[in-house]
């Protein structure tokens, strides 16, 4: 008989509804018949034990809130009922947990670029970086002229990332602009680059491009529109046909899976996440990092509540030492904004039956299994290690899904329960967590984890998604490229001149 609902772990107070419940159901829960209150729709959840007000409330073996009124075995549980213990900044013990995964390393390859620097790219693009906003216009008319002139015949795409920044920006903001737009100009995915500015704006581009170290000058070029004397279309297409004659000679070839880089991240999640595609997303994590390859997790904001399990995981002290910063300067910023730490949840988020930021952050942290954390990069930050790594940066879908990729992650696998259809500026992979989004949407949904509600096995759908993820790292586009839905959103805090 199909299970109706789930009890993820032994110590639960809850048990999660796989299927709508109705006033009066039977519910068969350790060995107790439990009545149902009320009619719950699926993702949400069902008290099985009585709870005073006060008393926390389990779900993934963890607190995820307290009771805000007596409750009884039975009632749906919901953000009117139950409330965060979250508030402000903490203390922490490091109490380091080792996991041995057990996980073959099974020689897996994908067809690539091999870049001069040793790094892959699993794209090979013309891109256009604007230094400033008051150029994108030139940049995305520089990019819809090139496409429509080689109906990009040996190349994959031309994208110009327009933004909005780049000048009337201080200190901290202004900075993360600049490295943000320097790794985009060293990506992998980028056959060519053709730096595009203003000449005037703060991000002045002689600076700028003293940042990119020393970069492979023939295929990242500058142009510095003020100095043009006439048309600078024009002068602007005299350089992007070179790049193009340059990077359309450019032929995949077999490299190993210890080269892929895949950000991990989710957004308008719903009950389902935390069972379906978050662990899903979590059990390539941990074969990817078997293989010498490396994920990246970041939204700090929802990691609030289930910090601990990854503080723990760090393999020393020190990487504990700057997670715990990471964490706690995080709330801080919620703090001095006047805003409290614990309301994160989407009405999104609500509706599919997430309650507390606990809930969603025990549910958030699956994706990136069970191996340990190698490394902890602040904002902007590019890739020093491979495994696991942590990254600062916001929960917005594509403040995030950026930041993941200009740390250079190759692809981003974005787990859904409500679906979106956005992509940032590589692959952006959507994972349904229910069935229900996958035959809705298909032509935003990539792969559908709902299928562990139909009578799936996780044993059975892993190899299925990674097969899947190693086609789109070896050319299959993803459903945002096939879409030509992909843009660039910089994180912004302080003050705008």
């Amino acid at each position: 008989m199909e299970a109706t609902f789930l009890k993820i772990n032994p110590a639960d107070s809850v048990v999660v509804c796989l299927q709508p419940k109705k006033q009066g159901d039977i519910i068969e829960v350790d060995d107790k018949q439990i009545t149902v209150l009320q009619d719950t729709p699926a993702g949400h959840k069902i008290l099985i034990n009585d709870k005073k007000q006060g008393e926390d409330i389990i779900k993934y073996g963890y607190p995820i809130g307290h009771a805000v009124e007596d409750l009884r075995a039975g009632q749906w549980i919901n953000e009117n009922n139950l409330k965060t213990n979250l508030s402000g900044t903490l203390e922490y013990t490091y109490n380091p947990v080792n996991e041995d995964l057990n996980i073959k390393n099974e020689k897996r390859t994908f067809n690539g670029y091999l870049r001069k620097n040793g790094e892959v790219g699993v794209r090979n693009e013309i891109w256009i970086v604007p230094t400033v906003g008051c150029v994108n216009g030139i940049a995305e008319r520089l990019a819809a002229q090139l496409r429509e002139e080689t109906k990009c015949e040996g190349i994959d795409s031309v994208y110009a990332w327009h933004h909005n920044f780049g000048c009337s920006q201080l200190s901290g903001d202004h900075e993360n602009t600049r490295k943000v737009l320097r790794d985009i100009c060293l990506h992998p995915n980028a056959g060519a680059v053709l730096v595009l500015s203003l000449g005037c704006e703060n991000n002045q581009p002689e600076e700028f491009m003293k940042m990119l170290g020393d970069y492979d000058k023939e295929r990242i070029r500058l142009l510095v529109t003020q100095q043009v004397e006439g048309d600078e279309v024009e002068e602007g297409m005299k350089v992007l046909r070179e790049l193009y004659q340059i990077a359309s000679k450019d032929r995949r070839e077999e490299v190993s899976v210890s080269k892929l880089r895949v950000g991990l991240k989710c957004g308008g999640s719903d009950g389902f996440s935390g069972i379906t595609a978050n662990p899903l997303v979590g059990e390539f994590s941990d074969w990817l990092v078997a293989q010498g390859g490396t994920s990246i997790l970041t939204e700090v904001p929802e990691m609030f509540g289930a910090e601990t399990i990854l503080m723990n995981r760090c393999k020393t002290p020190e990487l504990f030492n700057q997670t715990v910063s990471m964490i706690n300067n995080f709330k801080e910023y919620f703090l001095s904004h006047g805003e409290p730490v614990g309301e994160n949840p989407s009405p999104g988020n609500k509706a599919g039956g997430i309650s507390t930021l606990e809930d969603k952050a025990l549910g958030c942290t699956q994706k990136c299994g069970r191996a340990p954390v190698s490394g902890v990069l602040e904002y902007g930050d590019r890739l020093q290690v491979n495994g696991l790594n942590l990254l600062s940066a916001p929960g917005n879908d594509l403040v995030a899904a950026t930041a993941l990729a200009s740390a250079g992650c190759q692809l981003v696998l974005f787990t859904t329960g409500r679906g979106t259809p956005f992509g940032t500026f590589v692959p952006t992979m959507k994972i349904a967590t229910n069935p229900t989004l996958a035959q809705r949407k298909p032509k935003w949904v990539d792969f559908s984890a709902g299928q562990l509600i139909e009578g799936r096995t996780m044993q059975e759908l892993v190899p299925e998604f990674i097969d899947k993820i190693l086609s789109v790292a070896s050319g299959e586009k993803a459903r945002n490229e096939e879409n030509g839905y992909r843009e660039i959103s910089i994180f912004k805090n302080g003050v705008t001149l």
